[in-house]
């Protein structure tokens, strides 16, 4: 293997995978044995490929493929954890560990269609998924889905070295409470705060939620606004409502002198930006008609706006890209 001199890393697909192909052709990476490679670069994909999209299982199939083959690495996404859960039986087969509730069978519809025909593949596909880490460290960068605790990533590779999930681990991750329950949470779906009684946000999604999510790289927030990271805006006034002590309490913090960190989950929209020099989110919302982004990492340790390359998922069925112009098999 010829030496690798950067990491693209590409954020949430959520089964775009004709845009996945369209992006990785953009990079230099072409298809040799049905698999993307290139010639001095690797990818890291950041969790949540499935759900949603029109393209899960070429999605999976672009992903697994380069990495088994040593092209790639990965990090779980919430939506791979929620799948898992989804399909796992509960204690002594009463149930299931994520309950097959209307909220929950909607964000998975779209998966479960697309393998409805291939269940083989489908169970095989949840097996790799166990087998995804929560989080990678390398030398001189960090990845995770959606916010890196340093406390929580300790307790995790403490528990689970290679930062994987097993069978007992996942089975105490749906307790609210519980260790595993907290370090899923955080690492794979980052830190809410709950809006005041009454108050809800329609999100662009179509759910309604009773809280935000919210970015952990201030060092001295003082107001909701000074922590709120999603699309949606706050209601009202809400961006001037001060944290109080146990909100603040329970934000995780990454400071500027650590080293790069990239992340995806949070729907970012518009054109790609850093947040802060040493963080980089590589969600642009691409399954809602957004972008499917990369960012060309080379080991710089300060971020460079000028690296973000990206593809626009056009609206226009006849502009997309059609599934027999991108084929694994």
């Amino acid at each position: 293997m010829n030496r690798v001199e950067g990491y693209d890393l590409i954020g949430d697909v959520h089964g775009c995978g004709a845009t996945l192909g369209a992006l990785l052709e953009k990079l230099g990476y072409h298809q040799r044995g049905g698999v993307y490679r290139h010639p001095r670069r690797r990818v890291i994909f950041l969790g949540d490929l499935i759900d949603r999209g029109p393209r899960i299982r070429l999605a999976v199939r672009i992903a697994r493929r380069m990495v088994e083959e040593g092209e790639a690495l990965i990090v779980m996404g919430n939506h791979e954890y929620n799948a898992l859960a989804y399909c796992h039986p509960g204690a002594e087969g009463q149930g299931w560990l994520r309950p097959h509730s209307p909220r929950h069978n909607r964000i998975i519809k779209e998966t479960l269609e697309q393998y409805h025909d291939h269940p083989a593949e489908w169970d095989d596909t949840l097996a790799w998924f166990m087998q995804i880490p929560l989080v990678l460290e390398l030398e001189g960068l960090r990845v995770v889905h959606a916010c890196w605790d340093h406390a929580l990533v300790a307790a995790l590779r403490a528990r689970l070295p290679e930062a994987r999930m097993d069978d007992a681990f996942l089975r105490e991750s749906v307790h609210p409470g519980s260790e595993a329950f907290r370090i899923l949470d955080r690492l794979t779906r980052g830190s809410h705060l709950r809006l005041p009684e009454n108050v809800r946000i329609h999100s662009g999604d179509g759910f309604t939620r009773q809280s935000f999510r919210t970015h952990f790289w201030a060092r001295h927030p003082r107001t909701y606004g000074d922590v709120v990271f999603q699309p949606d805006n706050l209601p009202g006034d809400l961006e001037w409502r001060p944290l109080n002590h146990s909100e603040r309490a329970s934000l995780s913090y990454y400071g500027p002198e650590e080293p790069p960190l990239f992340i995806g989950h949070y729907w970012c929209e518009g054109i790609p930006a850093l947040p802060v020099p040493n963080i980089a989110c590589l969600d642009y919302s691409a399954v809602k008609f957004g972008r499917l982004v990369a960012y060309r990492w080379s080991g710089e340790a300060r971020l460079n706006a000028d690296r973000f390359v990206w593809v626009e998922v056009p609206r226009d069925e006849q502009a997309r890209p059609r599934p027999w112009e991108i084929d694994c098999d």
